[in-house]
């Protein structure tokens, strides 16, 4: 089912893009044959594309369509820093505009680690349990909750909200959809007078924060969580088992997600007024890029690193 639906989100997308391609006159053959073509053309690629991640997540390592859309960002790199090295030859750009950009984006990814690593580590001791002559449980662990538990779906979804007016725009031709499709978009904005409102970021901040608190109340049950400790024999230290431990399962979630939800839309903001701030549009990397490439990386070296320490195991077996 999740392949015919990947058909049919495939199909809809294709038909979008190319009745866009039309309306913006880069079509210069528009017959129905040609438009059809062009269709299962994106559909067939896009069907390749999920069909090549799953071999690599079965015979490689890690997430394949994940290790796709890295390579995508990627490989966008050294194209920006070519041309942004052009404009600093040719007076431009000035050097240490591009020389700040790039401090200000290894910061960035160093900061994105930090917080993406960033856990709250929630204490759980388990009862000693004898069953028939042995002795199970007596240990201590604990829960490691995250600062983003979300990642970056709410910047995906907050996109794909501020982009559908856009969107519309371009099928019904419309200049005052088309004026509030440009203003509600990342780094858009609206004049009022003389002042230029940012009613795109402040959406894009907006919907960020509402979709953390959503994502997180749907994929995490603090109730679930706890019944699950109390039937293995567990307890928070200090909590009662049951009801006190979801509640207080919910207030640190809660309090994570307040803290996650204003960092991950400043990371996702910030970019945007660091290209206005320093005057460099061609080297750009936006939050979204940012967690997918740090979020990739870290899961992937993990697994290489599981990979390895279980290829170690396996030959001090032999």
């Amino acid at each position: 089912y999740t392949r015919y639906l990947t058909v049919v989100l495939a199909v809809l997308q294709g038909v979008g893009q190319t009745i866009l391609i039309r309306n913006l006159g880069a079509l210069p053959d528009t017959r129905p044959l040609t438009m059809g073509m062009i269709v299962v053309t994106l559909v067939a690629g896009t069907m390749m594309l999920t069909w090549l991640g799953e071999i690599m997540t079965e015979y490689g390592v890690g997430n394949g369509v994940s290790l796709i859309i890295f390579g995508g960002i990627v490989a966008r790199l050294p194209d920006q820093t070519a041309r942004t090295l052009a404009l600093v030859r040719v007076g431009e750009v000035q050097w240490y505009q591009f020389l700040g950009d790039v401090l200000v984006v290894l910061a960035s990814i160093v900061a994105v680690v930090a917080i993406t690593q960033a856990l709250r580590k929630i204490p759980v001791q388990y009862a000693k349990r004898v069953v028939g002559r042995r002795v199970y449980g007596g240990q201590a662990t604990h829960l490691p909750l995250r600062l983003i538990q979300a990642g970056v779906i709410p910047i995906i979804f907050a996109v794909s909200v501020l982009q559908f007016p856009g969107t519309i725009a371009q099928f019904t031709r419309n200049d005052t959809i088309r004026r509030i499709g440009e203003a509600v978009l990342p780094g858009g904005g609206y004049l009022l007078g003389s002042v230029r409102v940012p009613v795109g970021d402040i959406l894009y901040f907006g919907l960020i924060i509402l979709f953390t608190y959503f994502y997180t109340a749907v994929s995490f049950d603090p109730i679930e969580v706890s019944d699950n400790i109390k039937k293995y024999g567990g307890f928070v230290p200090g909590i009662r088992p049951g009801k006190p431990t979801s509640d207080y399962l919910s207030r640190v979630v809660e309090r994570l997600t307040f803290v996650g939800a204003f960092v991950l839309a400043f990371i996702a903001v910030a970019p945007i007024y660091l290209a206005r701030g320093t005057g460099v549009l061609t080297f750009y990397l936006a939050g979204t890029s940012l967690l997918i490439v740090v979020g990739v990386a870290l899961e992937t070296m993990k697994q290489i690193e599981a990979y390895v320490l279980m290829r170690h195991y396996e030959g001090f077996m032999r």
